[in-house]
């Protein structure tokens, strides 16, 4: 048959376009992950193996069975559409949500798989892709048969637990280009890498690279290179390199390490770089005029670090996109060429003094930038002045952030054009007026506001009804009363709300409590009625309610708290319900419970067993009696107990020296007897404040005191303690030397809103009853008054140099005032009134400049008291009951030799009476001594004298015999 040319090309197109058509199918199908063969029998079966080792809780794995044959269609696998082999195995821990509660993230934590990773992988010879990354599996080893995968293109083990070294068999993975290890892991050398010549992805996050010398020598090797991550990776110093060649590099992560100085200059080669994270460093330099050049530079982040000098150079990075710059030491304000970066997306200078107009910045930012802005820090940066309509020009702003400035003023009505908004923290300026419906009815995708701290307003008329879905809400200090606002009842999404001091006079409403709520903060208002039932709140996390007027039965508490505050309330009865009823270990998750000033009264049930995780218990100022139960001692995490102000009697138990974790113990006025635990000092090395005053312990203060290095506060007033003060009080080492870890003392913070319970104390302190809670970490005090001490003031408590307030008043103390009592330089207040006291005011006492409270009464001291401008200005009191004279006292001291200004009181002060006497006694001595000098016949008449009476003397006496 003749076929012509035409009909040739034809029939040619035809193939062609079959072929083309058959090869898009393949393509599509492949990319589905289908299979038209089939998986294998071989690869199935090593398949199933490999989830035999695998702990799967969640079940994520429940489609690899044997029923389902084809593993083509197991969850997480790809095949070749074509022959069948397994070419990507992907075990990721999915993340399902954008916002992630507290309740979600432990569920997500729950689904992680964990076990052992089996070693039939390597009968998987077509695998290209390997993903088991932000998996579990702690205390393993990265397994070394991996480095005989060698068809591997993409190996990501990161974010998993994984520990040990990394296996230098890796190096066998010639055909590499991802590889991302980040996590807890170790290495020596990095020399294997080099190997991997086609690396264009690597992700060392978190492995500890300190002692790989070569990390940068070896990554040089690397010419592919296009993202690089090595951040926290304990790295202290760039190596000296003339220039980086990474001509390929976009991505740069190097925050969270020890780099200090300048920026390295090495990094002025990156002429390709687009994303350059070096935050969270000690760089303390002014920034480099070569980064002002990388043109292509969309992502820069230098937070965390203390970089100095102006900003104004960075207007040059015109491709810029992200940029952040918060937590540094910059000056000069927000620069005016920042107005000309017209990428820019995202700004962040939180922590940054600009010390600026509001509107002078937003007024840099008013053209270009306000088009496309969407992301805006601001925070912390003493920002002040009105918020003026400027803000409606930001039309594509998501996030808003201004909090912690001074910003006055009402809110603009122009916020009520940010219809991209999403998100708004202005909490805690001075803001003032009232915000209404105007402000919100185009803010439709609001998902989170945060005004807490202002004099704000909210007024709504009553059916209201918000077009948001708010998942974040802190009204905290705002007035909102005196009703619970309406318009809370469509906000179904919330899983934060804080209206915490909004002035509301109300019941709590039942259907608050079928929230989502994570985080509830409803303290310092005027709630009344009973609580609620919470029990069906089991995503509830922290709950708030202190500083109301509640009443009645404590709530059943539900699951899944990890914080309650019903302090301050007038909830009574007993405990014993919500202890020890129905226990189970789903109940034990409470960390901190505070129930202080209600009135709750009865003996504490023996279940506290089933509340170990317990960090912060507060029961103090109720009506509890009787003795402490042993199960308390079963609070191994417990660090801190406050029970003062009951009415416990007994001794303290032995099994409180189980709570090892102490760090706070407060038992104070109640009737606790016996003596003080030497095993406090052994156990409670941890302790910071010990308070026991107003009990009834008796005997001798335990040595073993002595060894509690950490204790700031030391309070045993009003009690019957006896016998000496033991020498080694000065072995207090927290009390000796300024403290570098001056913080908080905080417990139970979470990264779920709740920033944990700050602890607080109620000191005498200066004579005065008073709580501490801000500046606690800075007292450091000692009471030991209304006790029965004897003996001297030991010479070691002179060490104590930041001691600001020393109490031994009304004890037996004797002896002397330490000579040296000015070497300590932070005394504040000195109180040894009422003991027996003798000799002399130390002179070394007038050194004591920050001194603002003595009193030395009711002792036997004597002397003049010392002369400076701080002992002058204390009054007669603080000397009074003594034998002491000079100002402030009124009886002056006898002055041996006197001063010009005696002298010219003239004749008056003179006592004539000394004067004769003297006169009398020089006159009588040499009348009679003169002429026994001068008279050599009454020299002899005197001798002869003294011979015969001598005689008679003498008969006499042998008479008497």
């Amino acid at each position: 048959m003749h076929i012509s040319l035409k009909q040739m090309k034809q029939t040619m197109r035809i193939v062609v376009a079959l072929v083309f058509i058959a090869i898009a199918t393949i393509n599509i199908s492949f990319c589905k992950g289908i299979s038209s063969v089939g998986c294998l029998q071989s690869e199935r079966l090593a398949l199933l193996m490999f989830k035999q080792d695998l702990i799967d809780p969640a079940n994520r794995l429940v489609s690899w069975t044997s029923d389902h044959g084809d593993c083509c269609t197991w969850s997480g696998i790809v095949c070749d559409n074509l022959t069948g082999h397994v070419l990507k195995l992907n075990l990721r821990t999915p993340l399902k949500k954008e916002v992630v509660t507290l309740a979600d993230f432990h569920a997500r934590e729950r689904s992680k798989l964990s076990g052992k990773i089996n070693t039939s992988l390597v009968d998987l010879k077509h695998l290209r892709s390997l993903d088991l990354s932000d998996n579990n599996f702690e205390g393993v080893e990265i397994p070394r048969f991996l480095g005989s995968m060698q068809n591997l293109r993409y190996l990501n083990l990161s974010l998993n637990s994984f520990q040990g070294m990394i296996p230098p068999q890796l190096r066998n993975l010639s055909n590499l280009q991802y590889l991302g290890l980040g996590g807890m892991l170790d290495v020596k050398s990095l020399w294997w890498l080099s190997r991997l010549s086609l690396l264009k992805h690597l992700d060392l996050d978190g492995v500890d690279l300190s002692n790989s010398s070569d990390w940068l020598q070896v990554i040089h090797t690397l010419p592919s290179l296009v993202v690089l991550k090595l951040s926290y990776c304990e790295l202290h110093h760039f190596p000296p390199q003339p220039v980086l060649n990474f001509s390929s590099l976009a991505s740069l992560d190097l925050s969270g390490n020890h780099f200090e100085g300048p920026i390295p200059d090495g990094l002025q080669n990156l002429t390709s770089i687009r994303h350059l994270d070096l935050s969270d460093n000690l760089f303390n330099s002014s920034m480099p005029s070569w980064l002002y050049r990388l043109r292509n530079l969309e992502e820069l982040f230098l937070s965390g670090n203390s970089l100095q000098g102006l900003m104004d150079g960075l207007g040059n990075l015109s491709s810029i996109k992200v940029l952040d710059l918060s937590e540094n030491h910059f000056e000069g304000g927000m620069p005016v060429s920042f107005g000309r970066l017209c990428n820019l997306r995202s700004i962040s200078l939180g922590w940054v003094i600009l010390n600026q107009e509001i509107s002078q910045v937003l007024n840099i930012f008013s053209e270009c930038v306000a088009k496309v802005l969407e992301y805006l820090n601001l925070g912390y940066t003493q920002l002040f002045g009105p918020l003026t309509n400027q803000l409606g020009r930001f039309k594509n702003l998501k996030l808003l952030y201004l909090g912690y400035n001074s910003i006055s003023g009402p809110i603009p009505r122009s916020l009520g054009e940010l219809s991209t908004l999403e998100s708004l923290y202005l909490l805690y300026n001075q803001f003032n007026g009232t915000f209404s419906e105007i402000h919100f009815n185009n803010l439709t995708r609001l998902m989170g506001l945060e005004v807490s701290g202002n004099s704000l307003t909210f007024k709504f008329p009553p059916q209201w009804v918000p077009p948001f879905k708010l998942v974040l809400l802190g009204l905290g200090s705002c007035h909102l009363g005196p009703n619970f606002p309406s318009w809370l009842r469509s906000q179904r999404s919330l899983f934060y709300l804080d209206i915490s001091n909004s002035s509301i006079f109300d019941t709590i409403p039942q259907y608050l409590f079928k929230f989502p709520l994570t985080f509830l903060n409803l303290s310092h208002n005027k709630f009344y009625g009973e609580i609620p039932n919470l029990i069906q709140s089991t995503q509830l996390s922290s709950l708030d309610l202190n500083s109301n007027n509640l009443s009645g039965p404590l709530p059943q508490i539900p699951k899944n708290m990890h914080v309650l505050d019903l302090s301050n309330n007038a909830f009574l009865g007993s405990m014993f319900a919500q202890l020890c009823t129905e226990m189970n270990e789903s109940k034990s998750l409470m960390e901190i419970l505070i129930l202080n000033k209600n009135f709750l009264s009865g003996e504490l049930p023996d279940c506290w067993r089933n509340w170990q995780h317990l960090e912060v218990l507060n029961l103090e100022d109720n009506k509890f009696t009787g003795t402490l139960p042993p199960s308390i001692g079963s609070l191994t995490f417990l660090q801190s107990l406050k029970l003062r102000k009951n009415s416990f009697v007994g001794e303290v138990p032995l099994s409180l020296q189980n709570c090892t974790e102490l760090v706070e113990l407060d038992l104070g006025e109640n009737e606790f007897v016996g003596n003080v635990p030497a095993w406090m000092g052994e156990r409670f090395s941890r302790i910071k404040i010990l308070i026991l005053r107003s009990n009834k312990f008796q005997g001798l203060l335990p040595r073993e005191l002595c060894y509690l290095t950490s204790l700031q506060i030391l309070d045993l007033a009003y009690n019957n303690l006896s016998g000496n003060i033991p020498r080694c009080i000065g072995y207090f080492s927290a009390m000796m030397r300024k403290s570098e870890m001056d913080v908080d003392i905080e417990y139970g913070s979470n990264g779920d809103f709740n920033s944990g319970h700050m602890e607080d104390a109620l000191l005498v302190n200066k004579g005065e009853m008073a709580e501490y809670n801000t500046i606690l970490k800075f007292v450091r005090m000692i009471n030991l008054s209304k006790n029965n001490f004897s003996g001297g003031i030991p010479m070691g408590v002179t060490d104590l140099s930041m001691l600001r307030s020393l109490n031994l008043s009304h004890n037996s103390l004797t002896g002397r005032i330490p000579d040296n009592i000015g070497a300590m330089s932070s005394l504040e207040s000195i109180d040894f009134s009422g003991n027996q006291l003798s000799g002399e005011i130390p002179q070394s006492i007038s050194k004591l400049t920050f001194l603002s409270v003595l009193n030395l009464s009711n002792n036997k001291l004597s002397g003049r008291i010392p002369s400076s401008t701080q002992i002058q200005t204390f009054s007669a009191s603080s000397f009074t009951g003594n034998e002491l004279c000079g100002p402030p006292l009124s009886n002056n001291c006898t002055v041996s030799i006197p001063t010009a200004g005696d002298q010219n009181r003239g004749e008056k002060e003179v006592d004539w009476f000394y004067v004769s006497m003297a006169l009398g006694f020089v006159v009588g001595f040499w009348s009679f001594i003169g002429p026994l000098f001068f008279s050599r016949r009454w020299r002899c008449m005197y001798f002869q004298f003294l011979s015969s009476l001598q005689d008679k003397l003498g008969s006499v006496v042998r008479k008497c015999y």
